[in-house]
């Protein structure tokens, strides 16, 4: 009995140590990563990875975005950074706070070396605003940004603004007229922030035109801006994504217990007789 006591413990123990020794090597891992990437690219690599996009606890969702704890973080590591040392910064976000979103995006465009963030997978909403500061933008050719519309107690700005101008002033009330107002402020300041990061790539009259459709409601929220449209819109795109994001964006994985829904080979071999094929 004893022995099964002892036994049970031992297995009771690894499992609780099991998930810090896990996170331990996952860490050690990043760090080898970075460090052999700033060594490559002779500059500072700052991560910014929300990969627990959709997390349960007790049956509610909880969601992982930029939070001023995010900004906080980064601009420190930019404030370290030498000022002739270029910044890599890798983003995986659906958005977040735009207060964070806009600290992070400044201190970025601010940096004399050059800057650049990368974007394997996506960055919408604030994560593009910060895209938008960097001197250049490295995306998957799959990979997307997104509309920076503002949003008005989860409604779009635009879209408070055009139920106003439809119905007529006359015929909505009070708390609707105070969205509206509100509303306008908010694609007004977005907008001229937008353009002020946009001047960097283009002229006045261009940064006007894609701050305008990226600000004003002319997609939904969540639309999708791939890399071949970022590119007609003068953005500084390069669709080169080095192997090394890849692999770094894999050692942040979904939290334990979560399925992945895809499962593939990681070596292909492709048969050079096609004829031992054989479909039942």
């Amino acid at each position: 009995m004893d022995v099964l006591w002892s036994l049970l413990w031992i297995i009771i123990l690894f499992s609780a140590m099991s998930p810090a020794v896990h996170q331990h090597y996952l860490q050690a891992a990043r760090q080898t990563l970075i460090r052999a990437w700033e060594k490559k690219r002779h500059s500072r690599l700052i991560t910014l990875i929300h990969r627990q996009e959709s997390v349960a606890l007790w049956g509610l969702p909880i969601a992982r975005y930029i939070t001023m704890e995010d900004s906080e973080a980064v601009l420190t590591a930019i404030r370290s950074t030498p000022p002739d040392t270029p910044i890599d910064l890798v983003l995986h976000t659906p958005g977040g706070l735009v207060l964070a979103a806009e600290q992070i995006a400044r201190a970025l465009y601010m940096h004399p070396a050059k800057t650049t963030v990368i974007i394997p997978h996506y960055a919408m909403s604030g994560g593009t605003l910060i895209a938008l500061a960097a001197d250049q933008i490295i995306m998957d050719k799959h990979a997307v940004i997104g509309p920076l519309d503002p949003q008005i107690n989860g409604l779009p700005a635009a879209s408070i603004l055009q139920a106003v101008k439809d119905k007529g002033v006359q015929n909505v009330d009070d708390q609707t007229l105070i969205l509206a107002d509100i509303s306008r402020k908010a694609i007004d300041q977005v907008k001229d922030t937008v353009k002020w990061f946009l001047r960097k790539h283009m002229d006045e009259e261009k940064a006007e035109e894609v701050a305008t459709l990226l600000c004003e409601g002319y997609y939904t929220h969540d639309n999708p801006i791939f890399a071949e449209e970022a590119k007609q819109l003068n953005l500084n795109i390069d669709t080169s994504m080095p192997k090394e994001i890849y692999d770094l964006l894999m050692l942040y994985p979904q939290p334990a217990g979560s399925q992945r829904a895809v499962s593939y080979s990681k070596n292909v071999e492709v048969p050079t007789d096609v004829s031992v094929i054989r479909y039942k």
